[in-house]
């Protein structure tokens, strides 16, 4: 697009799609300096990791440095897990969000960042679908709820946690916390640390040291999958609990469940236990330096293992046994092998249906010469005699 910048963005609400999988995206019309008109779709996970490449470039106008010095507005870091509820209310802070980006100084609001992410891509307009499923829901912002510059003033509020139990920090990167202290949320990562801020502190603690101050935190958790995930393992653990697993780097295994605390139900062929999530890697995904220094760090604490938990929401929390996981699985498993056979069963059918020999037409014995005298032409007879 040459010099052009955006110059103003506006959330027109979001889209309910269904193929490869129910998500979510939010529609924006965004204007360019040329006067031209786009409308873009974007999931929340992709807004938010722009969000975060963009205080990466400006640390001194995100407050890395200097808290007091932060212009780059907050943007709270998605759920767990995204359901139709957390998209619908985020709507008010993502169009304040937006409003305050083009809002900022010119070398960060008209930078190539912020016009690379707001450009058209070709899947905004024939996004990928499939015609066997219904088509995507669309879910307008009401006009009387879209806020005028005017009415947008004091910060984005970010998602307020309880600390559980006391937290001693193992690296100058962590935040010590104390049971009972209140936290915000700036970052939520599925490895199980979480940046968060006190007052004038900063830095990474576990999260299975927090719960939510509105109701239990199971609502951010996806229900387990048994079909899996396919993952590869990036570095070896060995199992210290019982229903922990041992792997080694290079091994391919099945994601069933995704917990908030980093550490996921995973199966390597029938057997079933707990994993560090950030040792872990989607198939398919390439392997970027954020991740591998993630590594480097040692695996968060499990939920199960802080004891004396100070927690209101202690005794409404779900606990699925290693069992259930088991049971659960194997059926799953079973009832795929079924499947395949079956498939294989009516595959060799037909292949052995075509292979079969054709059965051919007898051959009719020639007539008798009596018949032929009695039934042909004149000419036929006098040839025959």
């Amino acid at each position: 697009m040459g010099d052009t910048f955006v110059r103003h963005i506006e959330l027109l609400g979001y889209e309910k799609r269904f193929f490869p999988s129910q998500h979510y995206v939010y529609m924006f019309l965004v204007k360019w300096s040329n006067l031209s008109e786009q409308l873009v779709y974007r999931r929340f996970t992709e807004i938010y990791e722009f969000h975060k490449a963009l205080k990466e470039m400006f640390p001194i106008e995100s407050g890395d440095i200097n808290p007091e010095n932060r212009i780059i507005p907050h943007l709270p870091a998605p759920k767990w897990f995204d359901g139709q509820r957390s998209t619908q209310n985020r709507q008010g802070t993502l169009a304040e969000y937006c409003y305050a980006l083009v809002n900022l100084p010119h070398k960060i609001s008209r930078c190539g960042h912020v016009g690379s992410f707001f450009r058209m891509r070709p899947d905004d307009t024939s996004p990928v679908t499939d015609s066997q499923i219904k088509k995507p829901e669309v879910f307008l912002l009401p006009k009387d709820s879209k806020k005028s510059p005017t009415d947008i003033t004091g910060p984005i509020v970010l998602q307020t946690y309880r600390v559980i139990a006391d937290y001693e920090k193992s690296s100058r990167s962590e935040m010590a916390l104390q049971a009972g202290e209140l936290v915000d949320v700036v970052e939520k990562s599925e490895s199980g640390w979480w940046f968060c801020q006190l007052k004038n502190k900063q830095g990474w603690v576990p999260a299975a040291y927090l719960e939510p101050m509105d109701g239990p935190d199971e609502s951010e958790e996806q229900e387990p999958n048994y079909a899996g995930e396919l993952y590869r393992v990036q570095k070896s653990y060995t199992a210290i609990e019982e229903d922990e697993l041992t792997l080694t780097e290079g091994d391919t295994i099945e994601v069933i469940h995704k917990l908030l605390d980093g550490w996921w139900v995973i199966r390597k062929d029938e057997a079933t236990g707990f994993y560090p999530s950030m040792y872990l890697q989607k198939s398919g995904e390439e392997n970027i330096p954020v991740k591998s220094e993630l590594r480097n760090r040692s695996a968060p604490p499990r939920r199960s293992t802080i004891r004396n938990a100070k927690s209101i929401h202690k005794q409404s929390r779900k606990h699925i046994s290693q069992e259930t996981y088991r049971r659960n699985s194997r059926r799953y498993l079973q009832s795929r092998r079924n499947a395949t056979g079956h498939f294989q069963d009516k595959a060799d059918a037909i292949i052995e249906e075509e292979n079969r020999p054709r059965a051919q037409p007898a051959v009719p014995p020639r007539p008798s010469k009596d018949l032929i005298m009695t039934r042909c032409t004149e000419s036929t007879r006098r040839k025959v005699l």
